[in-house]
């Protein structure tokens, strides 16, 4: 937790903006502040904002209230964001977040493809603070912002909700490495994500066989292993949008300890397909060998990370630290010298 109040702020200071800009691309400021939070950086938060702030939107008009008669017709409607937050503003209220999350998590996890995965992303960074909150046992006026960070996080993903249906299954692999190999790039390489997405028809079979929630979690956290490591030899082929291949399952991974058991195996399944499906959005057709950081800690590559600025590189960095290892911290590195910084 940040004990220094920065965080609580600064998530304030954003609630009055826009979950995006330009229609299309998402407010990331979120998701960074509180990765910055979490790896002791508040000090660098209103700096970062201060660069981001050019990129934030006025929070969106309503159209219509968003109730448990309507939500069904509201759901993957993005011109419905502000209402969608509304709606999950009210129930956090009302009730504990633990069981908002636990009811919402199965209607919402089909469609979790939509805004290049950013919903599901930031409503896992929203869950860890207040996973952290409740461990350091915060009042409930200390975890007002938090829950707002998780209305908004939520409500985003209602408006952008998109699933993804009728993929054939090809060829997989035991390990999540071998079975984000097996994932074949799409032909033809061009267009944004939702151009891209719609010509994704197969995907490698991966864990399908899991059916214990432990194993699930245990292979939720290979994936995110396998995908991180890989962005250091396969990240050349677009910067930016692989970082979603690793950052989208942690944010899966992250949200589980506050999800009933029995949602961890669809929660597996659903992460796989994110992953490989961001993979054969953009994977390049070859690797690049990648030296690992030698003697970098963990800390040192978040400091470059954050010198950096990019708000990409931070939650990869974010990433590559909860896996730990050094082929994660050269996957952190590596972002670092593709992703423009943030000026």
């Amino acid at each position: 937790m940040d004990s220094t109040g920065t965080l609580p702020e600064a998530l304030q200071r954003l609630h009055s903006s826009g979950p995006e800009r330009l229609g299309r691309l998402s407010n990331h400021a979120p998701m960074v502040v509180e990765a910055l939070s979490a790896h002791g950086a508040a000090g660098s938060v209103h700096r970062w904002l201060d660069l981001y702030t050019s990129r934030l939107e006025e929070f969106p008009p309503g159209v219509e209230p968003v109730t448990a008669a309507n939500w069904r017709s509201a759901l993957g409607d993005p011109r419905r964001a502000a209402d969608w937050i509304g709606y999950f503003g009210r129930e956090l209220t009302e009730r504990p977040w633990r069981e908002v999350v636990a009811q919402w998590w199965p209607r919402l996890l089909s469609g979790m493809y939509g805004g290049a995965t950013h919903p599901v992303i930031r409503v896992g960074h929203a869950v860890r603070t207040l996973l952290a909150a409740a461990a350091d046992d915060a009042d409930a006026s200390a975890a007002e912002p938090y829950l707002s960070e998780l209305a908004h996080g939520l409500g985003y993903w209602a408006a952008r909700h998109h699933p993804v249906a009728d993929l054939d299954p090809l060829p997989g692999a035991e390990s999540a490495a071998a079975a984000l190999d097996a994932v074949t790039p799409l032909a033809e390489q061009d267009g944004g994500f939702p151009d891209r997405l719609g010509r994704v028809t197969g995907l490698p079979v991966w864990a399908a066989t899991v059916t214990d929630p432990h194993e699930a979690r245990h292979r939720l956290t290979e994936l995110v292993r396998a995908a991180t490591h890989r962005y250091a030899t396969h990240g050349h082929g677009q910067e930016t949008m692989l970082v979603h291949a690793a950052t989208a399952p942690n944010a899966v991974l992250r949200v589980l300890p506050a999800l009933p058991e029995a949602l961890w195996v669809p929660s597996l399944r659903a992460a796989w397909t994110a992953s490989a499906a961001v993979t054969a959005m953009y994977a390049p057709v070859a690797p690049i060998v990648r030296t690992p950081p030698g003697t970098l800690t963990a800390e040192e590559v978040f400091e470059r990370a954050v010198a950096h600025g990019d708000e990409h590189v931070i939650k990869l960095t974010d990433t590559a630290l909860d896996v730990g290892d050094e082929q994660a911290l050269a996957a952190a590195l590596r972002s670092i010298e593709l992703s423009e910084p943030l000026a």
